[in-house]
């Protein structure tokens, strides 16, 4: 790393023997489940403050053979941006955060070690009719979730953040920083919904701003078992992806106590945000889902910037600057999965889902409505192809506290049940997965002889037709499959 001088190489470099070691280590683990005794923990912590540090890092790495696993906010469900079965090397982006917006163009250039909670903050400081269509989750972090296709509730309105994605930088095997145009439109399509570890090291995004009203309105109403739920949901799916454009809702199942002590029920709860008046809210909602039966006095008219706050499940008054807060509230051991839903599914079917999510008492779907901008994108538009005939995307998650390898294998079969069950009521051939909700099960690649037939597996279940697309692209760019993990986009060794 001669290009790194020495004082700075000890400031950005920890060892196991390093005392902050575990601090560096810990703080971007987000799933409890890779933090064990049994989890294979890296030889070197590389923190660059600098992009040209980042240039000689990923140079040695590739002279001397090593596998560098990079990590931008830690959220990878799987943590394959922080562990590996091999001896390996931590890239952590965490102090490469700067965020530089100019409202009078109306776009940004986030760095990718950024959290999405900074990005709304910094623009909410600078503008407070301006946005930017991403996730709900404060403390994740750019590089990874653009990358990989990240939504908000704003996806309905304005698509994907990768679809409101306009330049990047990025270092390649060779250490090279190239932007959009240097690195060329096949990777930079690549780069947008395919996953950025998979071609390089993403530095910084150049985002376009979108335009939001001063005042947004959001609600919640939930719904027991026994107050209908299980219909409610099911007259929802008829709905969800044919709302106006400005309203984006979700329907989240989970357990709830029942009346009797030690019982559970399931609950369904409507959560929305509207681009909009509560009074127009409450008009589009009573005519297309008059069964829930919403009234203005339901919904909160507020600040872009609160709807964030409200949809990370802060309390009402904790101020803005919460936002910045990098630590997540919960750091327990979870299984999440994902599914896409394009047509209803039965009462039955749901009523079996309900029963689960009650008998469990852990369980947690997540149904996002799609619609909207998603059906007028073409799949071939960016990498992430999960576009028109979508009525909802399912995100299944499960959390525990109980440490040790009995109970997490119990978890994960209670996860593995449900998502078995779910089989004939969501798409087929392929079974669809969204790569940001990272699920292993769905297959992985040991990056050898047979990694173009492994990646195949996950591949058209995350990309569908675009994988082979996101092959040539990574064999043209990265030839001798330098950036790679578990589940990476392999190159074809014979061209």
């Amino acid at each position: 790393m001669s290009q790194i001088q020495k004082g700075q190489l000890a400031n950005i470099t920890y060892t196991p023997k390093s005392p902050n070691y575990p601090f560096v280590l810990d703080a971007y683990i987000r799933n409890s489940r890779f933090n064990t005794s049994r989890t294979t923990k890296p030889t070197i912590i590389l923190t660059p403050w600098l992009e040209n540090q980042v240039q000689a890092i990923v140079t040695c790495a590739k002279k001397s053979g090593t596998l560098l696993k990079i990590r931008s906010g830690g959220h990878d469900y799987e943590g394959l941006s922080y562990t590996s079965r091999t001896p390996f090397v931590i890239l952590d982006m965490f102090n490469l955060r700067s965020i530089d917006i100019n409202i009078g163009h109306q776009t940004a250039w986030v760095q990718a070690g950024a959290t999405l909670g900074e990005l709304y903050y910094n623009i909410w400081k600078k503008s407070k009719v301006h946005a930017f269509p991403a996730g709900v989750c404060p403390t994740l972090g750019v590089g990874g979730h653009f990358s990989g296709g990240g939504y908000g509730t704003m996806i309905r309105k304005y698509g994907l953040s990768v679809d409101n994605v306009v330049d990047a930088k990025i270092v390649d095997a060779n250490g090279r920083i190239l932007d959009r145009k240097g690195m060329g439109e096949d990777v930079f399509w690549a780069i947008r919904g395919g996953g950025g570890a998979s071609f390089g090291v993403i530095l910084a995004y150049k985002i376009n701003l979108v335009r939001i009203p001063p005042l947004v309105t959001v609600f919640r109403v939930s719904k027991t078992l026994e107050e209908n739920a299980t219909n409610l949901v099911y007259q929802w799916q008829h709905i969800a992806d044919k709302l106006d454009n400005n309203l984006f809702t979700r329907a989240y199942l989970h357990p709830v106590p029942g009346k009797k002590k030690g019982e559970f029920t399931a609950s369904a709860s409507f959560i929305a945000m509207f681009l909009g008046d509560a009074n127009k809210l409450v008009a589009i909602m009573n005519k297309n889902f008059p069964e829930l039966g919403l009234k203005k006095q339901d919904c909160k008219e507020i600040t872009w910037i609160k709807s964030v706050l409200f949809w990370a499940q802060y309390p009402d008054g904790t101020p803005e600057t919460a936002l910045l807060n990098r630590k997540p509230s919960f750091a327990s051991a979870f299984k999440m999965k994902s599914d896409y839903v394009k047509t209803p599914i039965p009462r039955n079917g749901l009523q079996g889902v309900m029963g689960m999510v009650a008998k469990s008492r852990t369980l947690e779907l997540m149904f996002n409505a799609y619609g909207g901008k998603m059906s007028e994108i073409p799949e071939t538009e960016t990498a992430f192809p999960h576009r028109a005939g979508n009525i909802y995307k399912i995100q299944y998650l499960l959390y525990w506290n109980e440490a040790g390898a009995a109970v997490e294998k119990q978890n994960i079969n209670v996860m593995r049940n449900l998502y078995n069950y779910m089989t004939p009521y969501v798409s087929k051939n392929p079974r669809e997965s969204f790569l940001n909700y990272r699920d292993i099960d769905i297959g992985r690649s040991d990056n050898g002889p047979n990694a173009y037939n492994q990646a195949k597996v996950y591949g058209v279940k995350y990309f569908k037709n675009n994988f082979d697309r996101l092959v040539k692209v990574k064999t043209k760019f990265d030839p001798e499959n330098f950036f790679q993990n578990e589940q990476s986009i392999p190159p074809l060794r014979n061209l």
